[in-house]
């Protein structure tokens, strides 16, 4: 294969190489969500809602994308978010994606329901920036297993997915009679379905590990969890794959940031394909932002070194959009370089990527 840098010149030429190589149901999967696909659509339709307010004549000969999440400087604020099976996309799976970490300095938050599983990821990407999320299958004593070997491997925070009380009805997947292996083996959902605030503060009096509460969808609930001490609140609707007809991750972060108010790290996933997307979430008050799609993309298409790819190409484009904006860094972002306007073509699966057209 030839050198990534020089075979992907774009976004858009990975997507293509990713769909390309996957069949139909890996496909359906990855950029599928529920039912009408509405909360999907929204997520898109809510970063399209929002238009960049620049100012000139700043120095901007030198601009710095690096920030810290939970003390670990990282070299742009974006993380790639948990996806399970990330092995039915490239056959190396959480380990790949950890390799591809650790060269871009770029954090990995591994799904429990993604192979070859914390200690294999965790040996294959040792310097890897990495995040442990997990999906209750049992009781305490399940739950402390996982937080123990994540600390062991050097996992520097701790994720439990809080929107997945049931699983949904993903059309594409039921209609493609496409089932993952690890939802067909799945077991203990009743654990999901029975968490609450209680296990929260469990998990705090407990555990030392920063906790991070992924798919945190209003203000009441991002200001419950901070007044237990949680220290990370991840705004996300599993990419739209849980509940239908909800709203854009977007439209729920303005709401979250007021709410926590400084006390936490707000974390934001939902639709976010560009540089540009990520400046947004940041200029709106996020710390960090959750790509999941594009990991999935990047691998599909080549492996690590898509992956990696995909990650030069968003630090790029973030760095010019910050430097046409005149901010020189992360911190002289605020929300004056946002204005609120109507989104220039309808959001869909891969209206971020108009060269390539809805229907690919």
């Amino acid at each position: 294969m030839a050198d990534a840098a020089e075979e992907f010149l774009t976004l858009h030429e990975i997507v293509k190489a990713a769909r390309e190589r996957l069949d139909k149901g890996r496909w359906d999967y990855l950029m599928g969500a529920t039912e009408t696909e509405t909360t999907f659509r929204r997520n898109r339709q809510a970063i399209d809602n929002w238009a960049f307010r620049p100012r000139v004549l700043r120095d901007v000969t030198a601009i710095d994308t690096s920030t810290t999440l939970f003390g670990r400087k990282i070299a742009m604020p974006v993380m790639m978010a948990p996806i399970g099976s990330l092995e039915s996309f490239e056959a190396g799976g959480g380990a790949t994606a950890a390799k591809a970490a650790g060269r871009a300095n770029a954090p990995l938050m591994l799904s429990s329901v993604c192979n070859p599983g914390l200690e294999a990821v965790a040996a294959a990407g040792p310097d890897a920036p990495r995040i442990f999320q997990l999906y209750v299958r049992g009781d305490n004593a399940f739950e402390d297993d996982y937080v123990k070997r994540a600390i062991d491997q050097g996992y520097f925070a701790f994720a439990v997915t809080v929107d997945t009380a049931h699983y949904s009805r993903r059309e594409r997947d039921l209609a493609n009679r496409f089932v993952k292996p690890w939802r067909q083996a799945a077991t203990g959902m009743d654990w999901q379905a029975a968490y609450n605030w209680d296990n929260v503060k469990r998990f705090k009096d407990k555990h030392s590990i920063p906790l991070i509460l992924k798919g945190i969808g209003t203000g009441e609930d991002a200001a419950a969890a901070v007044a237990l001490g949680v220290n990370g609140i991840y705004v996300s609707n599993h990419g739209g794959r849980q509940l239908d007809q909800g709203r854009g991750s977007m439209e729920v972060l303005e709401e979250v940031v007021e709410a926590v108010a400084g006390r936490a790290t707000v974390i934001v996933d939902g639709g976010f394909y560009r540089g540009t997307d990520i400046v947004k979430a940041i200029a709106l008050g996020a710390d960090c932002v959750g790509c999941g799609r594009m990991t999935g993309l990047g691998m599909a298409a080549a492996g690590e070194e898509g992956l990696v790819r995909v990650l030069e190409l968003l630090h790029e484009e973030i760095t010019i959009a910050l430097a046409l904006l005149g901010a020189r860094n992360l911190g002289e972002l605020s929300r004056s370089h946002l204005s609120r306007a109507h989104p220039v073509a309808p959001a869909h699966a891969l209206s971020a990527f108009p060269l390539i057209g809805e229907g690919y």
